[in-house]
């Protein structure tokens, strides 16, 4: 026994199984096991009390809807999947077993016709509704430049429409999430960065490109229209002060990420159809597409320079957060006092009033696909196509 072990670390160790005994290690709150030869994952490690950081990425999975979570998504949603009933042994054949013992109440319920609580559960998920392009009379598409490929290659965005940010802290509550999601499942940006922006100030079609530092001009959140080496070299010496002040290394903000750029001949940017760049990753958004309390419709927009997949397993994840933050904030509209900290109890069910209050607030969020085409107007990628939001398909249901 290891009552005090918190962090494991066997990448590369040809490893090739994973055995129940994980959940006796009460302590472990790290697990790297990436690059070995694991072809399952058992649902016992959902029962480690402390974990919080596992890395299995480079292992071939037999469950490929798992494997492609571990390549993107943070632990919590990997050991909810294992929890519910993901492939695994023990543990997860009896989750599904009482799974489908739920199902078949809840059928029984609507043969008797006591159906009013099965109705209340249907209206209180979280639903969201694809508009295709197809169906899209204007549709924003994104054209990348050939440049991107050996600076940032991925991009992955769409349009999200009919959220709500005017009532009390709403707007705090969704900045809050974003900052959340780049700490974990973004990994403090190296993975991938988000931006979000106001849609009705978006001006398309939009341009994927790069520029050398010296010839990039952004207005930064908050600051005056720079250019981007200024911007760095300005933002270095803020994090310098910072140090100095505080008298240690770490440091917050921007600054924490102005290494991500190091040795970069030139800066990834999105402009739009004036040639005003709206996003600087991983740095900062601009000023021109602020979102603001009276935003209802956003512009979402994931890069990374790791995978395309990536992108699309932040994007699942912003989705699903803004989802589960708008009905919280219609649900409780009429108080203007709720605390930013609240920001992380938002995930699960929320306890309806009554059937009125859940029907009103379930009104779905309408995503609408963006399509991402090179110079030559070949398609790159279109999201959400019909594979993507299934990371989040058991708090999520998605009207395609």
């Amino acid at each position: 026994p290891f009552p005090l072990l918190s962090r494991l670390e066997a990448a590369d160790n040809e490893v090739a199984e994973l055995g129940a005994a994980i959940a006796a290690l009460p302590a472990l709150k790290s697990l790297d096991l990436s690059n070995n030869q694991l072809t399952e994952l058992p649902a016992e490690l959902a029962d480690c009390p402390r974990l919080k950081e596992i890395n299995f990425r480079g292992n071939r999975l037999k469950d490929k809807r798992l494997e492609k979570m571990v390549n993107g998504c943070q632990a919590k949603s990997i050991l909810e999947y294992l929890r519910a009933g993901g492939r695994g042994k023990g543990k997860a054949e009896s989750v599904r077993e009482e799974n489908r013992k739920k199902k078949r109440e809840k059928r029984q319920k609507k043969d008797s016709g006591d159906g009013e609580q099965d109705e209340l559960e249907d209206v209180s998920r979280l639903w969201v509704k694809v508009l295709h392009v197809s169906e899209n009379p204007a549709p924003l598409t994104v054209q990348v430049s050939p440049g991107v490929k050996d600076v940032r290659p991925f991009i992955v965005c769409c349009a999200l429409k009919g959220v709500t940010l005017e009532p009390g802290n709403a707007l705090k509550r969704f900045l809050a999430a974003q900052t959340k999601l780049h700490e974990d499942i973004c990994e403090k940006r190296t993975a991938a960065t988000i931006a979000t922006h106001d849609l009705q100030l978006i001006r398309g079609p939009l341009m994927y490109s790069v520029q050398p530092p010296g010839e990039l001009k952004i207005t930064p959140l908050g600051r005056k229209e720079i250019k981007a080496k200024d911007l760095v070299r300005q933002l270095q010496l803020e994090a310098e002060e910072q140090r100095k002040q505080k008298k240690r290394q770490n440091i917050s903000g921007l600054h924490k990420y102005l290494q991500l750029l190091d040795g970069k001949d030139n800066y990834p940017c999105l402009m739009d159809a004036e040639g005003d760049v709206i996003s600087f990753p991983p740095i900062t958004n601009s000023e021109k597409t602020k979102i603001k309390k009276s935003t209802c419709d956003l512009f979402l927009e994931v890069t990374s320079d790791a995978s395309l997949q990536i992108c699309k397993d932040v994007m699942d994840a912003l989705i699903l957060k803004i989802a589960e933050l708008n009905r919280f904030t219609l649900e409780n509209r009429e108080d203007d006092s709720i605390s930013d900290n609240e920001s992380d109890a938002l995930c699960g069910p929320v306890n309806l009033n009554h059937r009125q209050n859940a029907q009103q607030t379930n009104s779905p969020l309408v995503v609408e696909q963006v399509r991402v085409a090179d110079t030559d107007g070949n398609l790159k990628v279109l999201y959400p196509s019909k594979t993507d939001l299934t990371t989040v398909s058991s708090l999520l249901t998605v009207m395609r």
